[in-house]
């Protein structure tokens, strides 16, 4: 290897490459001769939705880095989330990218996103000596890893750097490997939404300020809900922002959503008296946040929604966050501690009480941090074993109508927790009681 360090920084959104660029101004990363900011588009259909070095703003992040790679480019024709080399061409897949990129024999350093999954892991395994940084995506960090890493790379993984979404409350992300979970300061992270609010990355003219902005997700996209009970849930957003007395609405659609969603929204809100603009271009929730500064933010369990209330003092409120949670399998689906968290902290826009205060909580669910580590344990007791403590504890404490819906009887009766179906007392009772249910499983599985 030769004396040159070259950083790698990947990142599929420009939320990530913001939370990139707020980390690297906050000094969070070391010296290094050369940064490359790393860009996949992960879309579906990567050929009709602009990467995020072609997004709107953009350029401002950019001067943060020595060059940007296009991994698309260097895996073509394959789909960056659905593949990944064999193990045997791994050493050959390195080489390439080595002679591709200009890397010769440098030391390389990465800092990734969602490393249990296609392709940042796939990064990962290209560079076997390279140390790891993860950066959190956003809510998902607040849950254990989603599956097994291989050791191989988990153990490469020296910090988990991400936003204070919920001030005060840690990580479960990769602790099982001593990932140490380092914050990024919410300032820097402003500061970056202020540069792209401010250098052409805003949402467009014609977009009323001080009304209520409303977040699609397109969840259908992702199977958990069908594409119709989506459009339910956006007119939910609508009657719920106008019976809350918001008469100026702003939709924000994910950018690859159908078009018909957003004109039907329209057709109700004016229906209803009210008015509904649409955000046509792909920008930041918080670049929003920062332009039109909004009354209200509504969503089901964006990211976006934390941000608006603890970064700018945003009232938000949820919909159909419950119904969600309810239906998501199978239980360990990586989405339920941000449906948790969410449903814990945001008041329901179809609440009485929901149109006024920036707070969020909707009743007494106990210290967030022993139901995510309650809520983690049942999802992922294998890898993480040594929250069960925790849980037992939780669950014999707080385990009320008001936390019930964060979990699956039947889970916590396989896991012997308290809120389960009671087990006999005897030993071997118990042992023949858990065995018919593992066959019981194995069977309909």
């Amino acid at each position: 290897m030769s004396g040159r360090t070259t950083q790698i920084f990947f990142a599929s959104t420009l939320y990530g490459a913001a939370t990139l660029a707020a980390a690297l101004d906050s000094g969070l990363f070391g010296p290094a001769d050369r940064r490359l900011l790393l860009v996949s588009n992960n879309a579906a259909t990567p050929e009709t939705t602009p990467p995020l070095d072609r997004m709107p703003g953009f350029a401002r992040l950019r001067e943060r880095f020595d060059g940007v790679l296009s991994w698309n480019e260097a895996i073509a024709p394959f789909h960056p989330g659905g593949w990944t080399p064999r193990a045997d061409d791994l050493p050959l897949w390195e080489r390439y990218v080595r002679l591709l990129w200009g890397l010769g024999e440098d030391r390389v350093e990465l800092a990734l996103e969602s490393i249990q999954v296609t392709p940042a892991l796939t990064v990962a395994q290209l560079f076997p000596e390279a140390p790891v940084d993860v950066y959190a995506d956003g809510l998902m960090s607040y849950g254990p890893t989603r599956s097994r890493i291989d050791p191989l790379v988990g153990e490469r993984v020296r910090r988990l750097l991400h936003l204070d979404l919920v001030p005060g409350l840690a990580p479960l992300l990769l602790a099982e490997f001593g990932a140490v979970a380092h914050l990024v300061p919410t300032s820097a992270f402003t500061k970056v939404v202020d540069e792209l609010a401010d250098r052409g990355a805003g949402p467009g003219p014609g977009l009323p300020e001080g009304g209520a902005l409303l977040l699609g997700q397109y969840l259908s996209a992702l199977g958990i809900l069908s594409a119709e009970e989506e459009a339910g849930l956006h007119l939910r957003m609508v009657r719920g922002a106008v019976a809350a007395g918001h008469r100026r609405l702003v939709f924000k659609p994910h950018p690859v959503a159908p078009p018909s969603w957003s004109r039907e929204l329209e057709r109700e809100a004016a229906r209803l008296g009210a008015e509904l603009s649409v955000v046509e271009r792909p920008v930041l929730a918080e670049v929003l946040f920062r332009r039109l500064r909004p009354a209200l933010v509504a969503g089901c369990f964006s990211t976006a929604l934390l941000t608006a209330s603890s970064f700018y003092g945003i009232a938000t409120a949820r919909v159909g966050t419950r119904d969600v949670l309810d239906r998501l399998t199978p239980y360990q689906n990586s989405n339920r501690i941000p449906l948790t968290l969410v449903d814990a902290t945001v008041r329901d826009l179809e609440a009485p009480d929901a149109g006024g205060g920036a707070g969020g909580g909707t009743g007494d669910t106990g210290p967030l941090d022993g139901l995510v580590a309650a809520v983690g344990y049942a999802m992922q007791p294998r890898i993480r074993p040594d929250l069960r403590g925790a849980a037992h504890a939780y669950l014999a404490a707080h385990l009320s109508p008001r936390t019930r819906p964060y979990f699956k009887r039947r889970r916590l009766t396989v896991l012997d927790l308290p809120g389960g179906v009671p087990l006999p007392h005897h030993a071997r009772l118990r042992r023949l009681a858990r065995g018919a249910r593992a066959l019981r499983r194995r069977v309909r599985g």
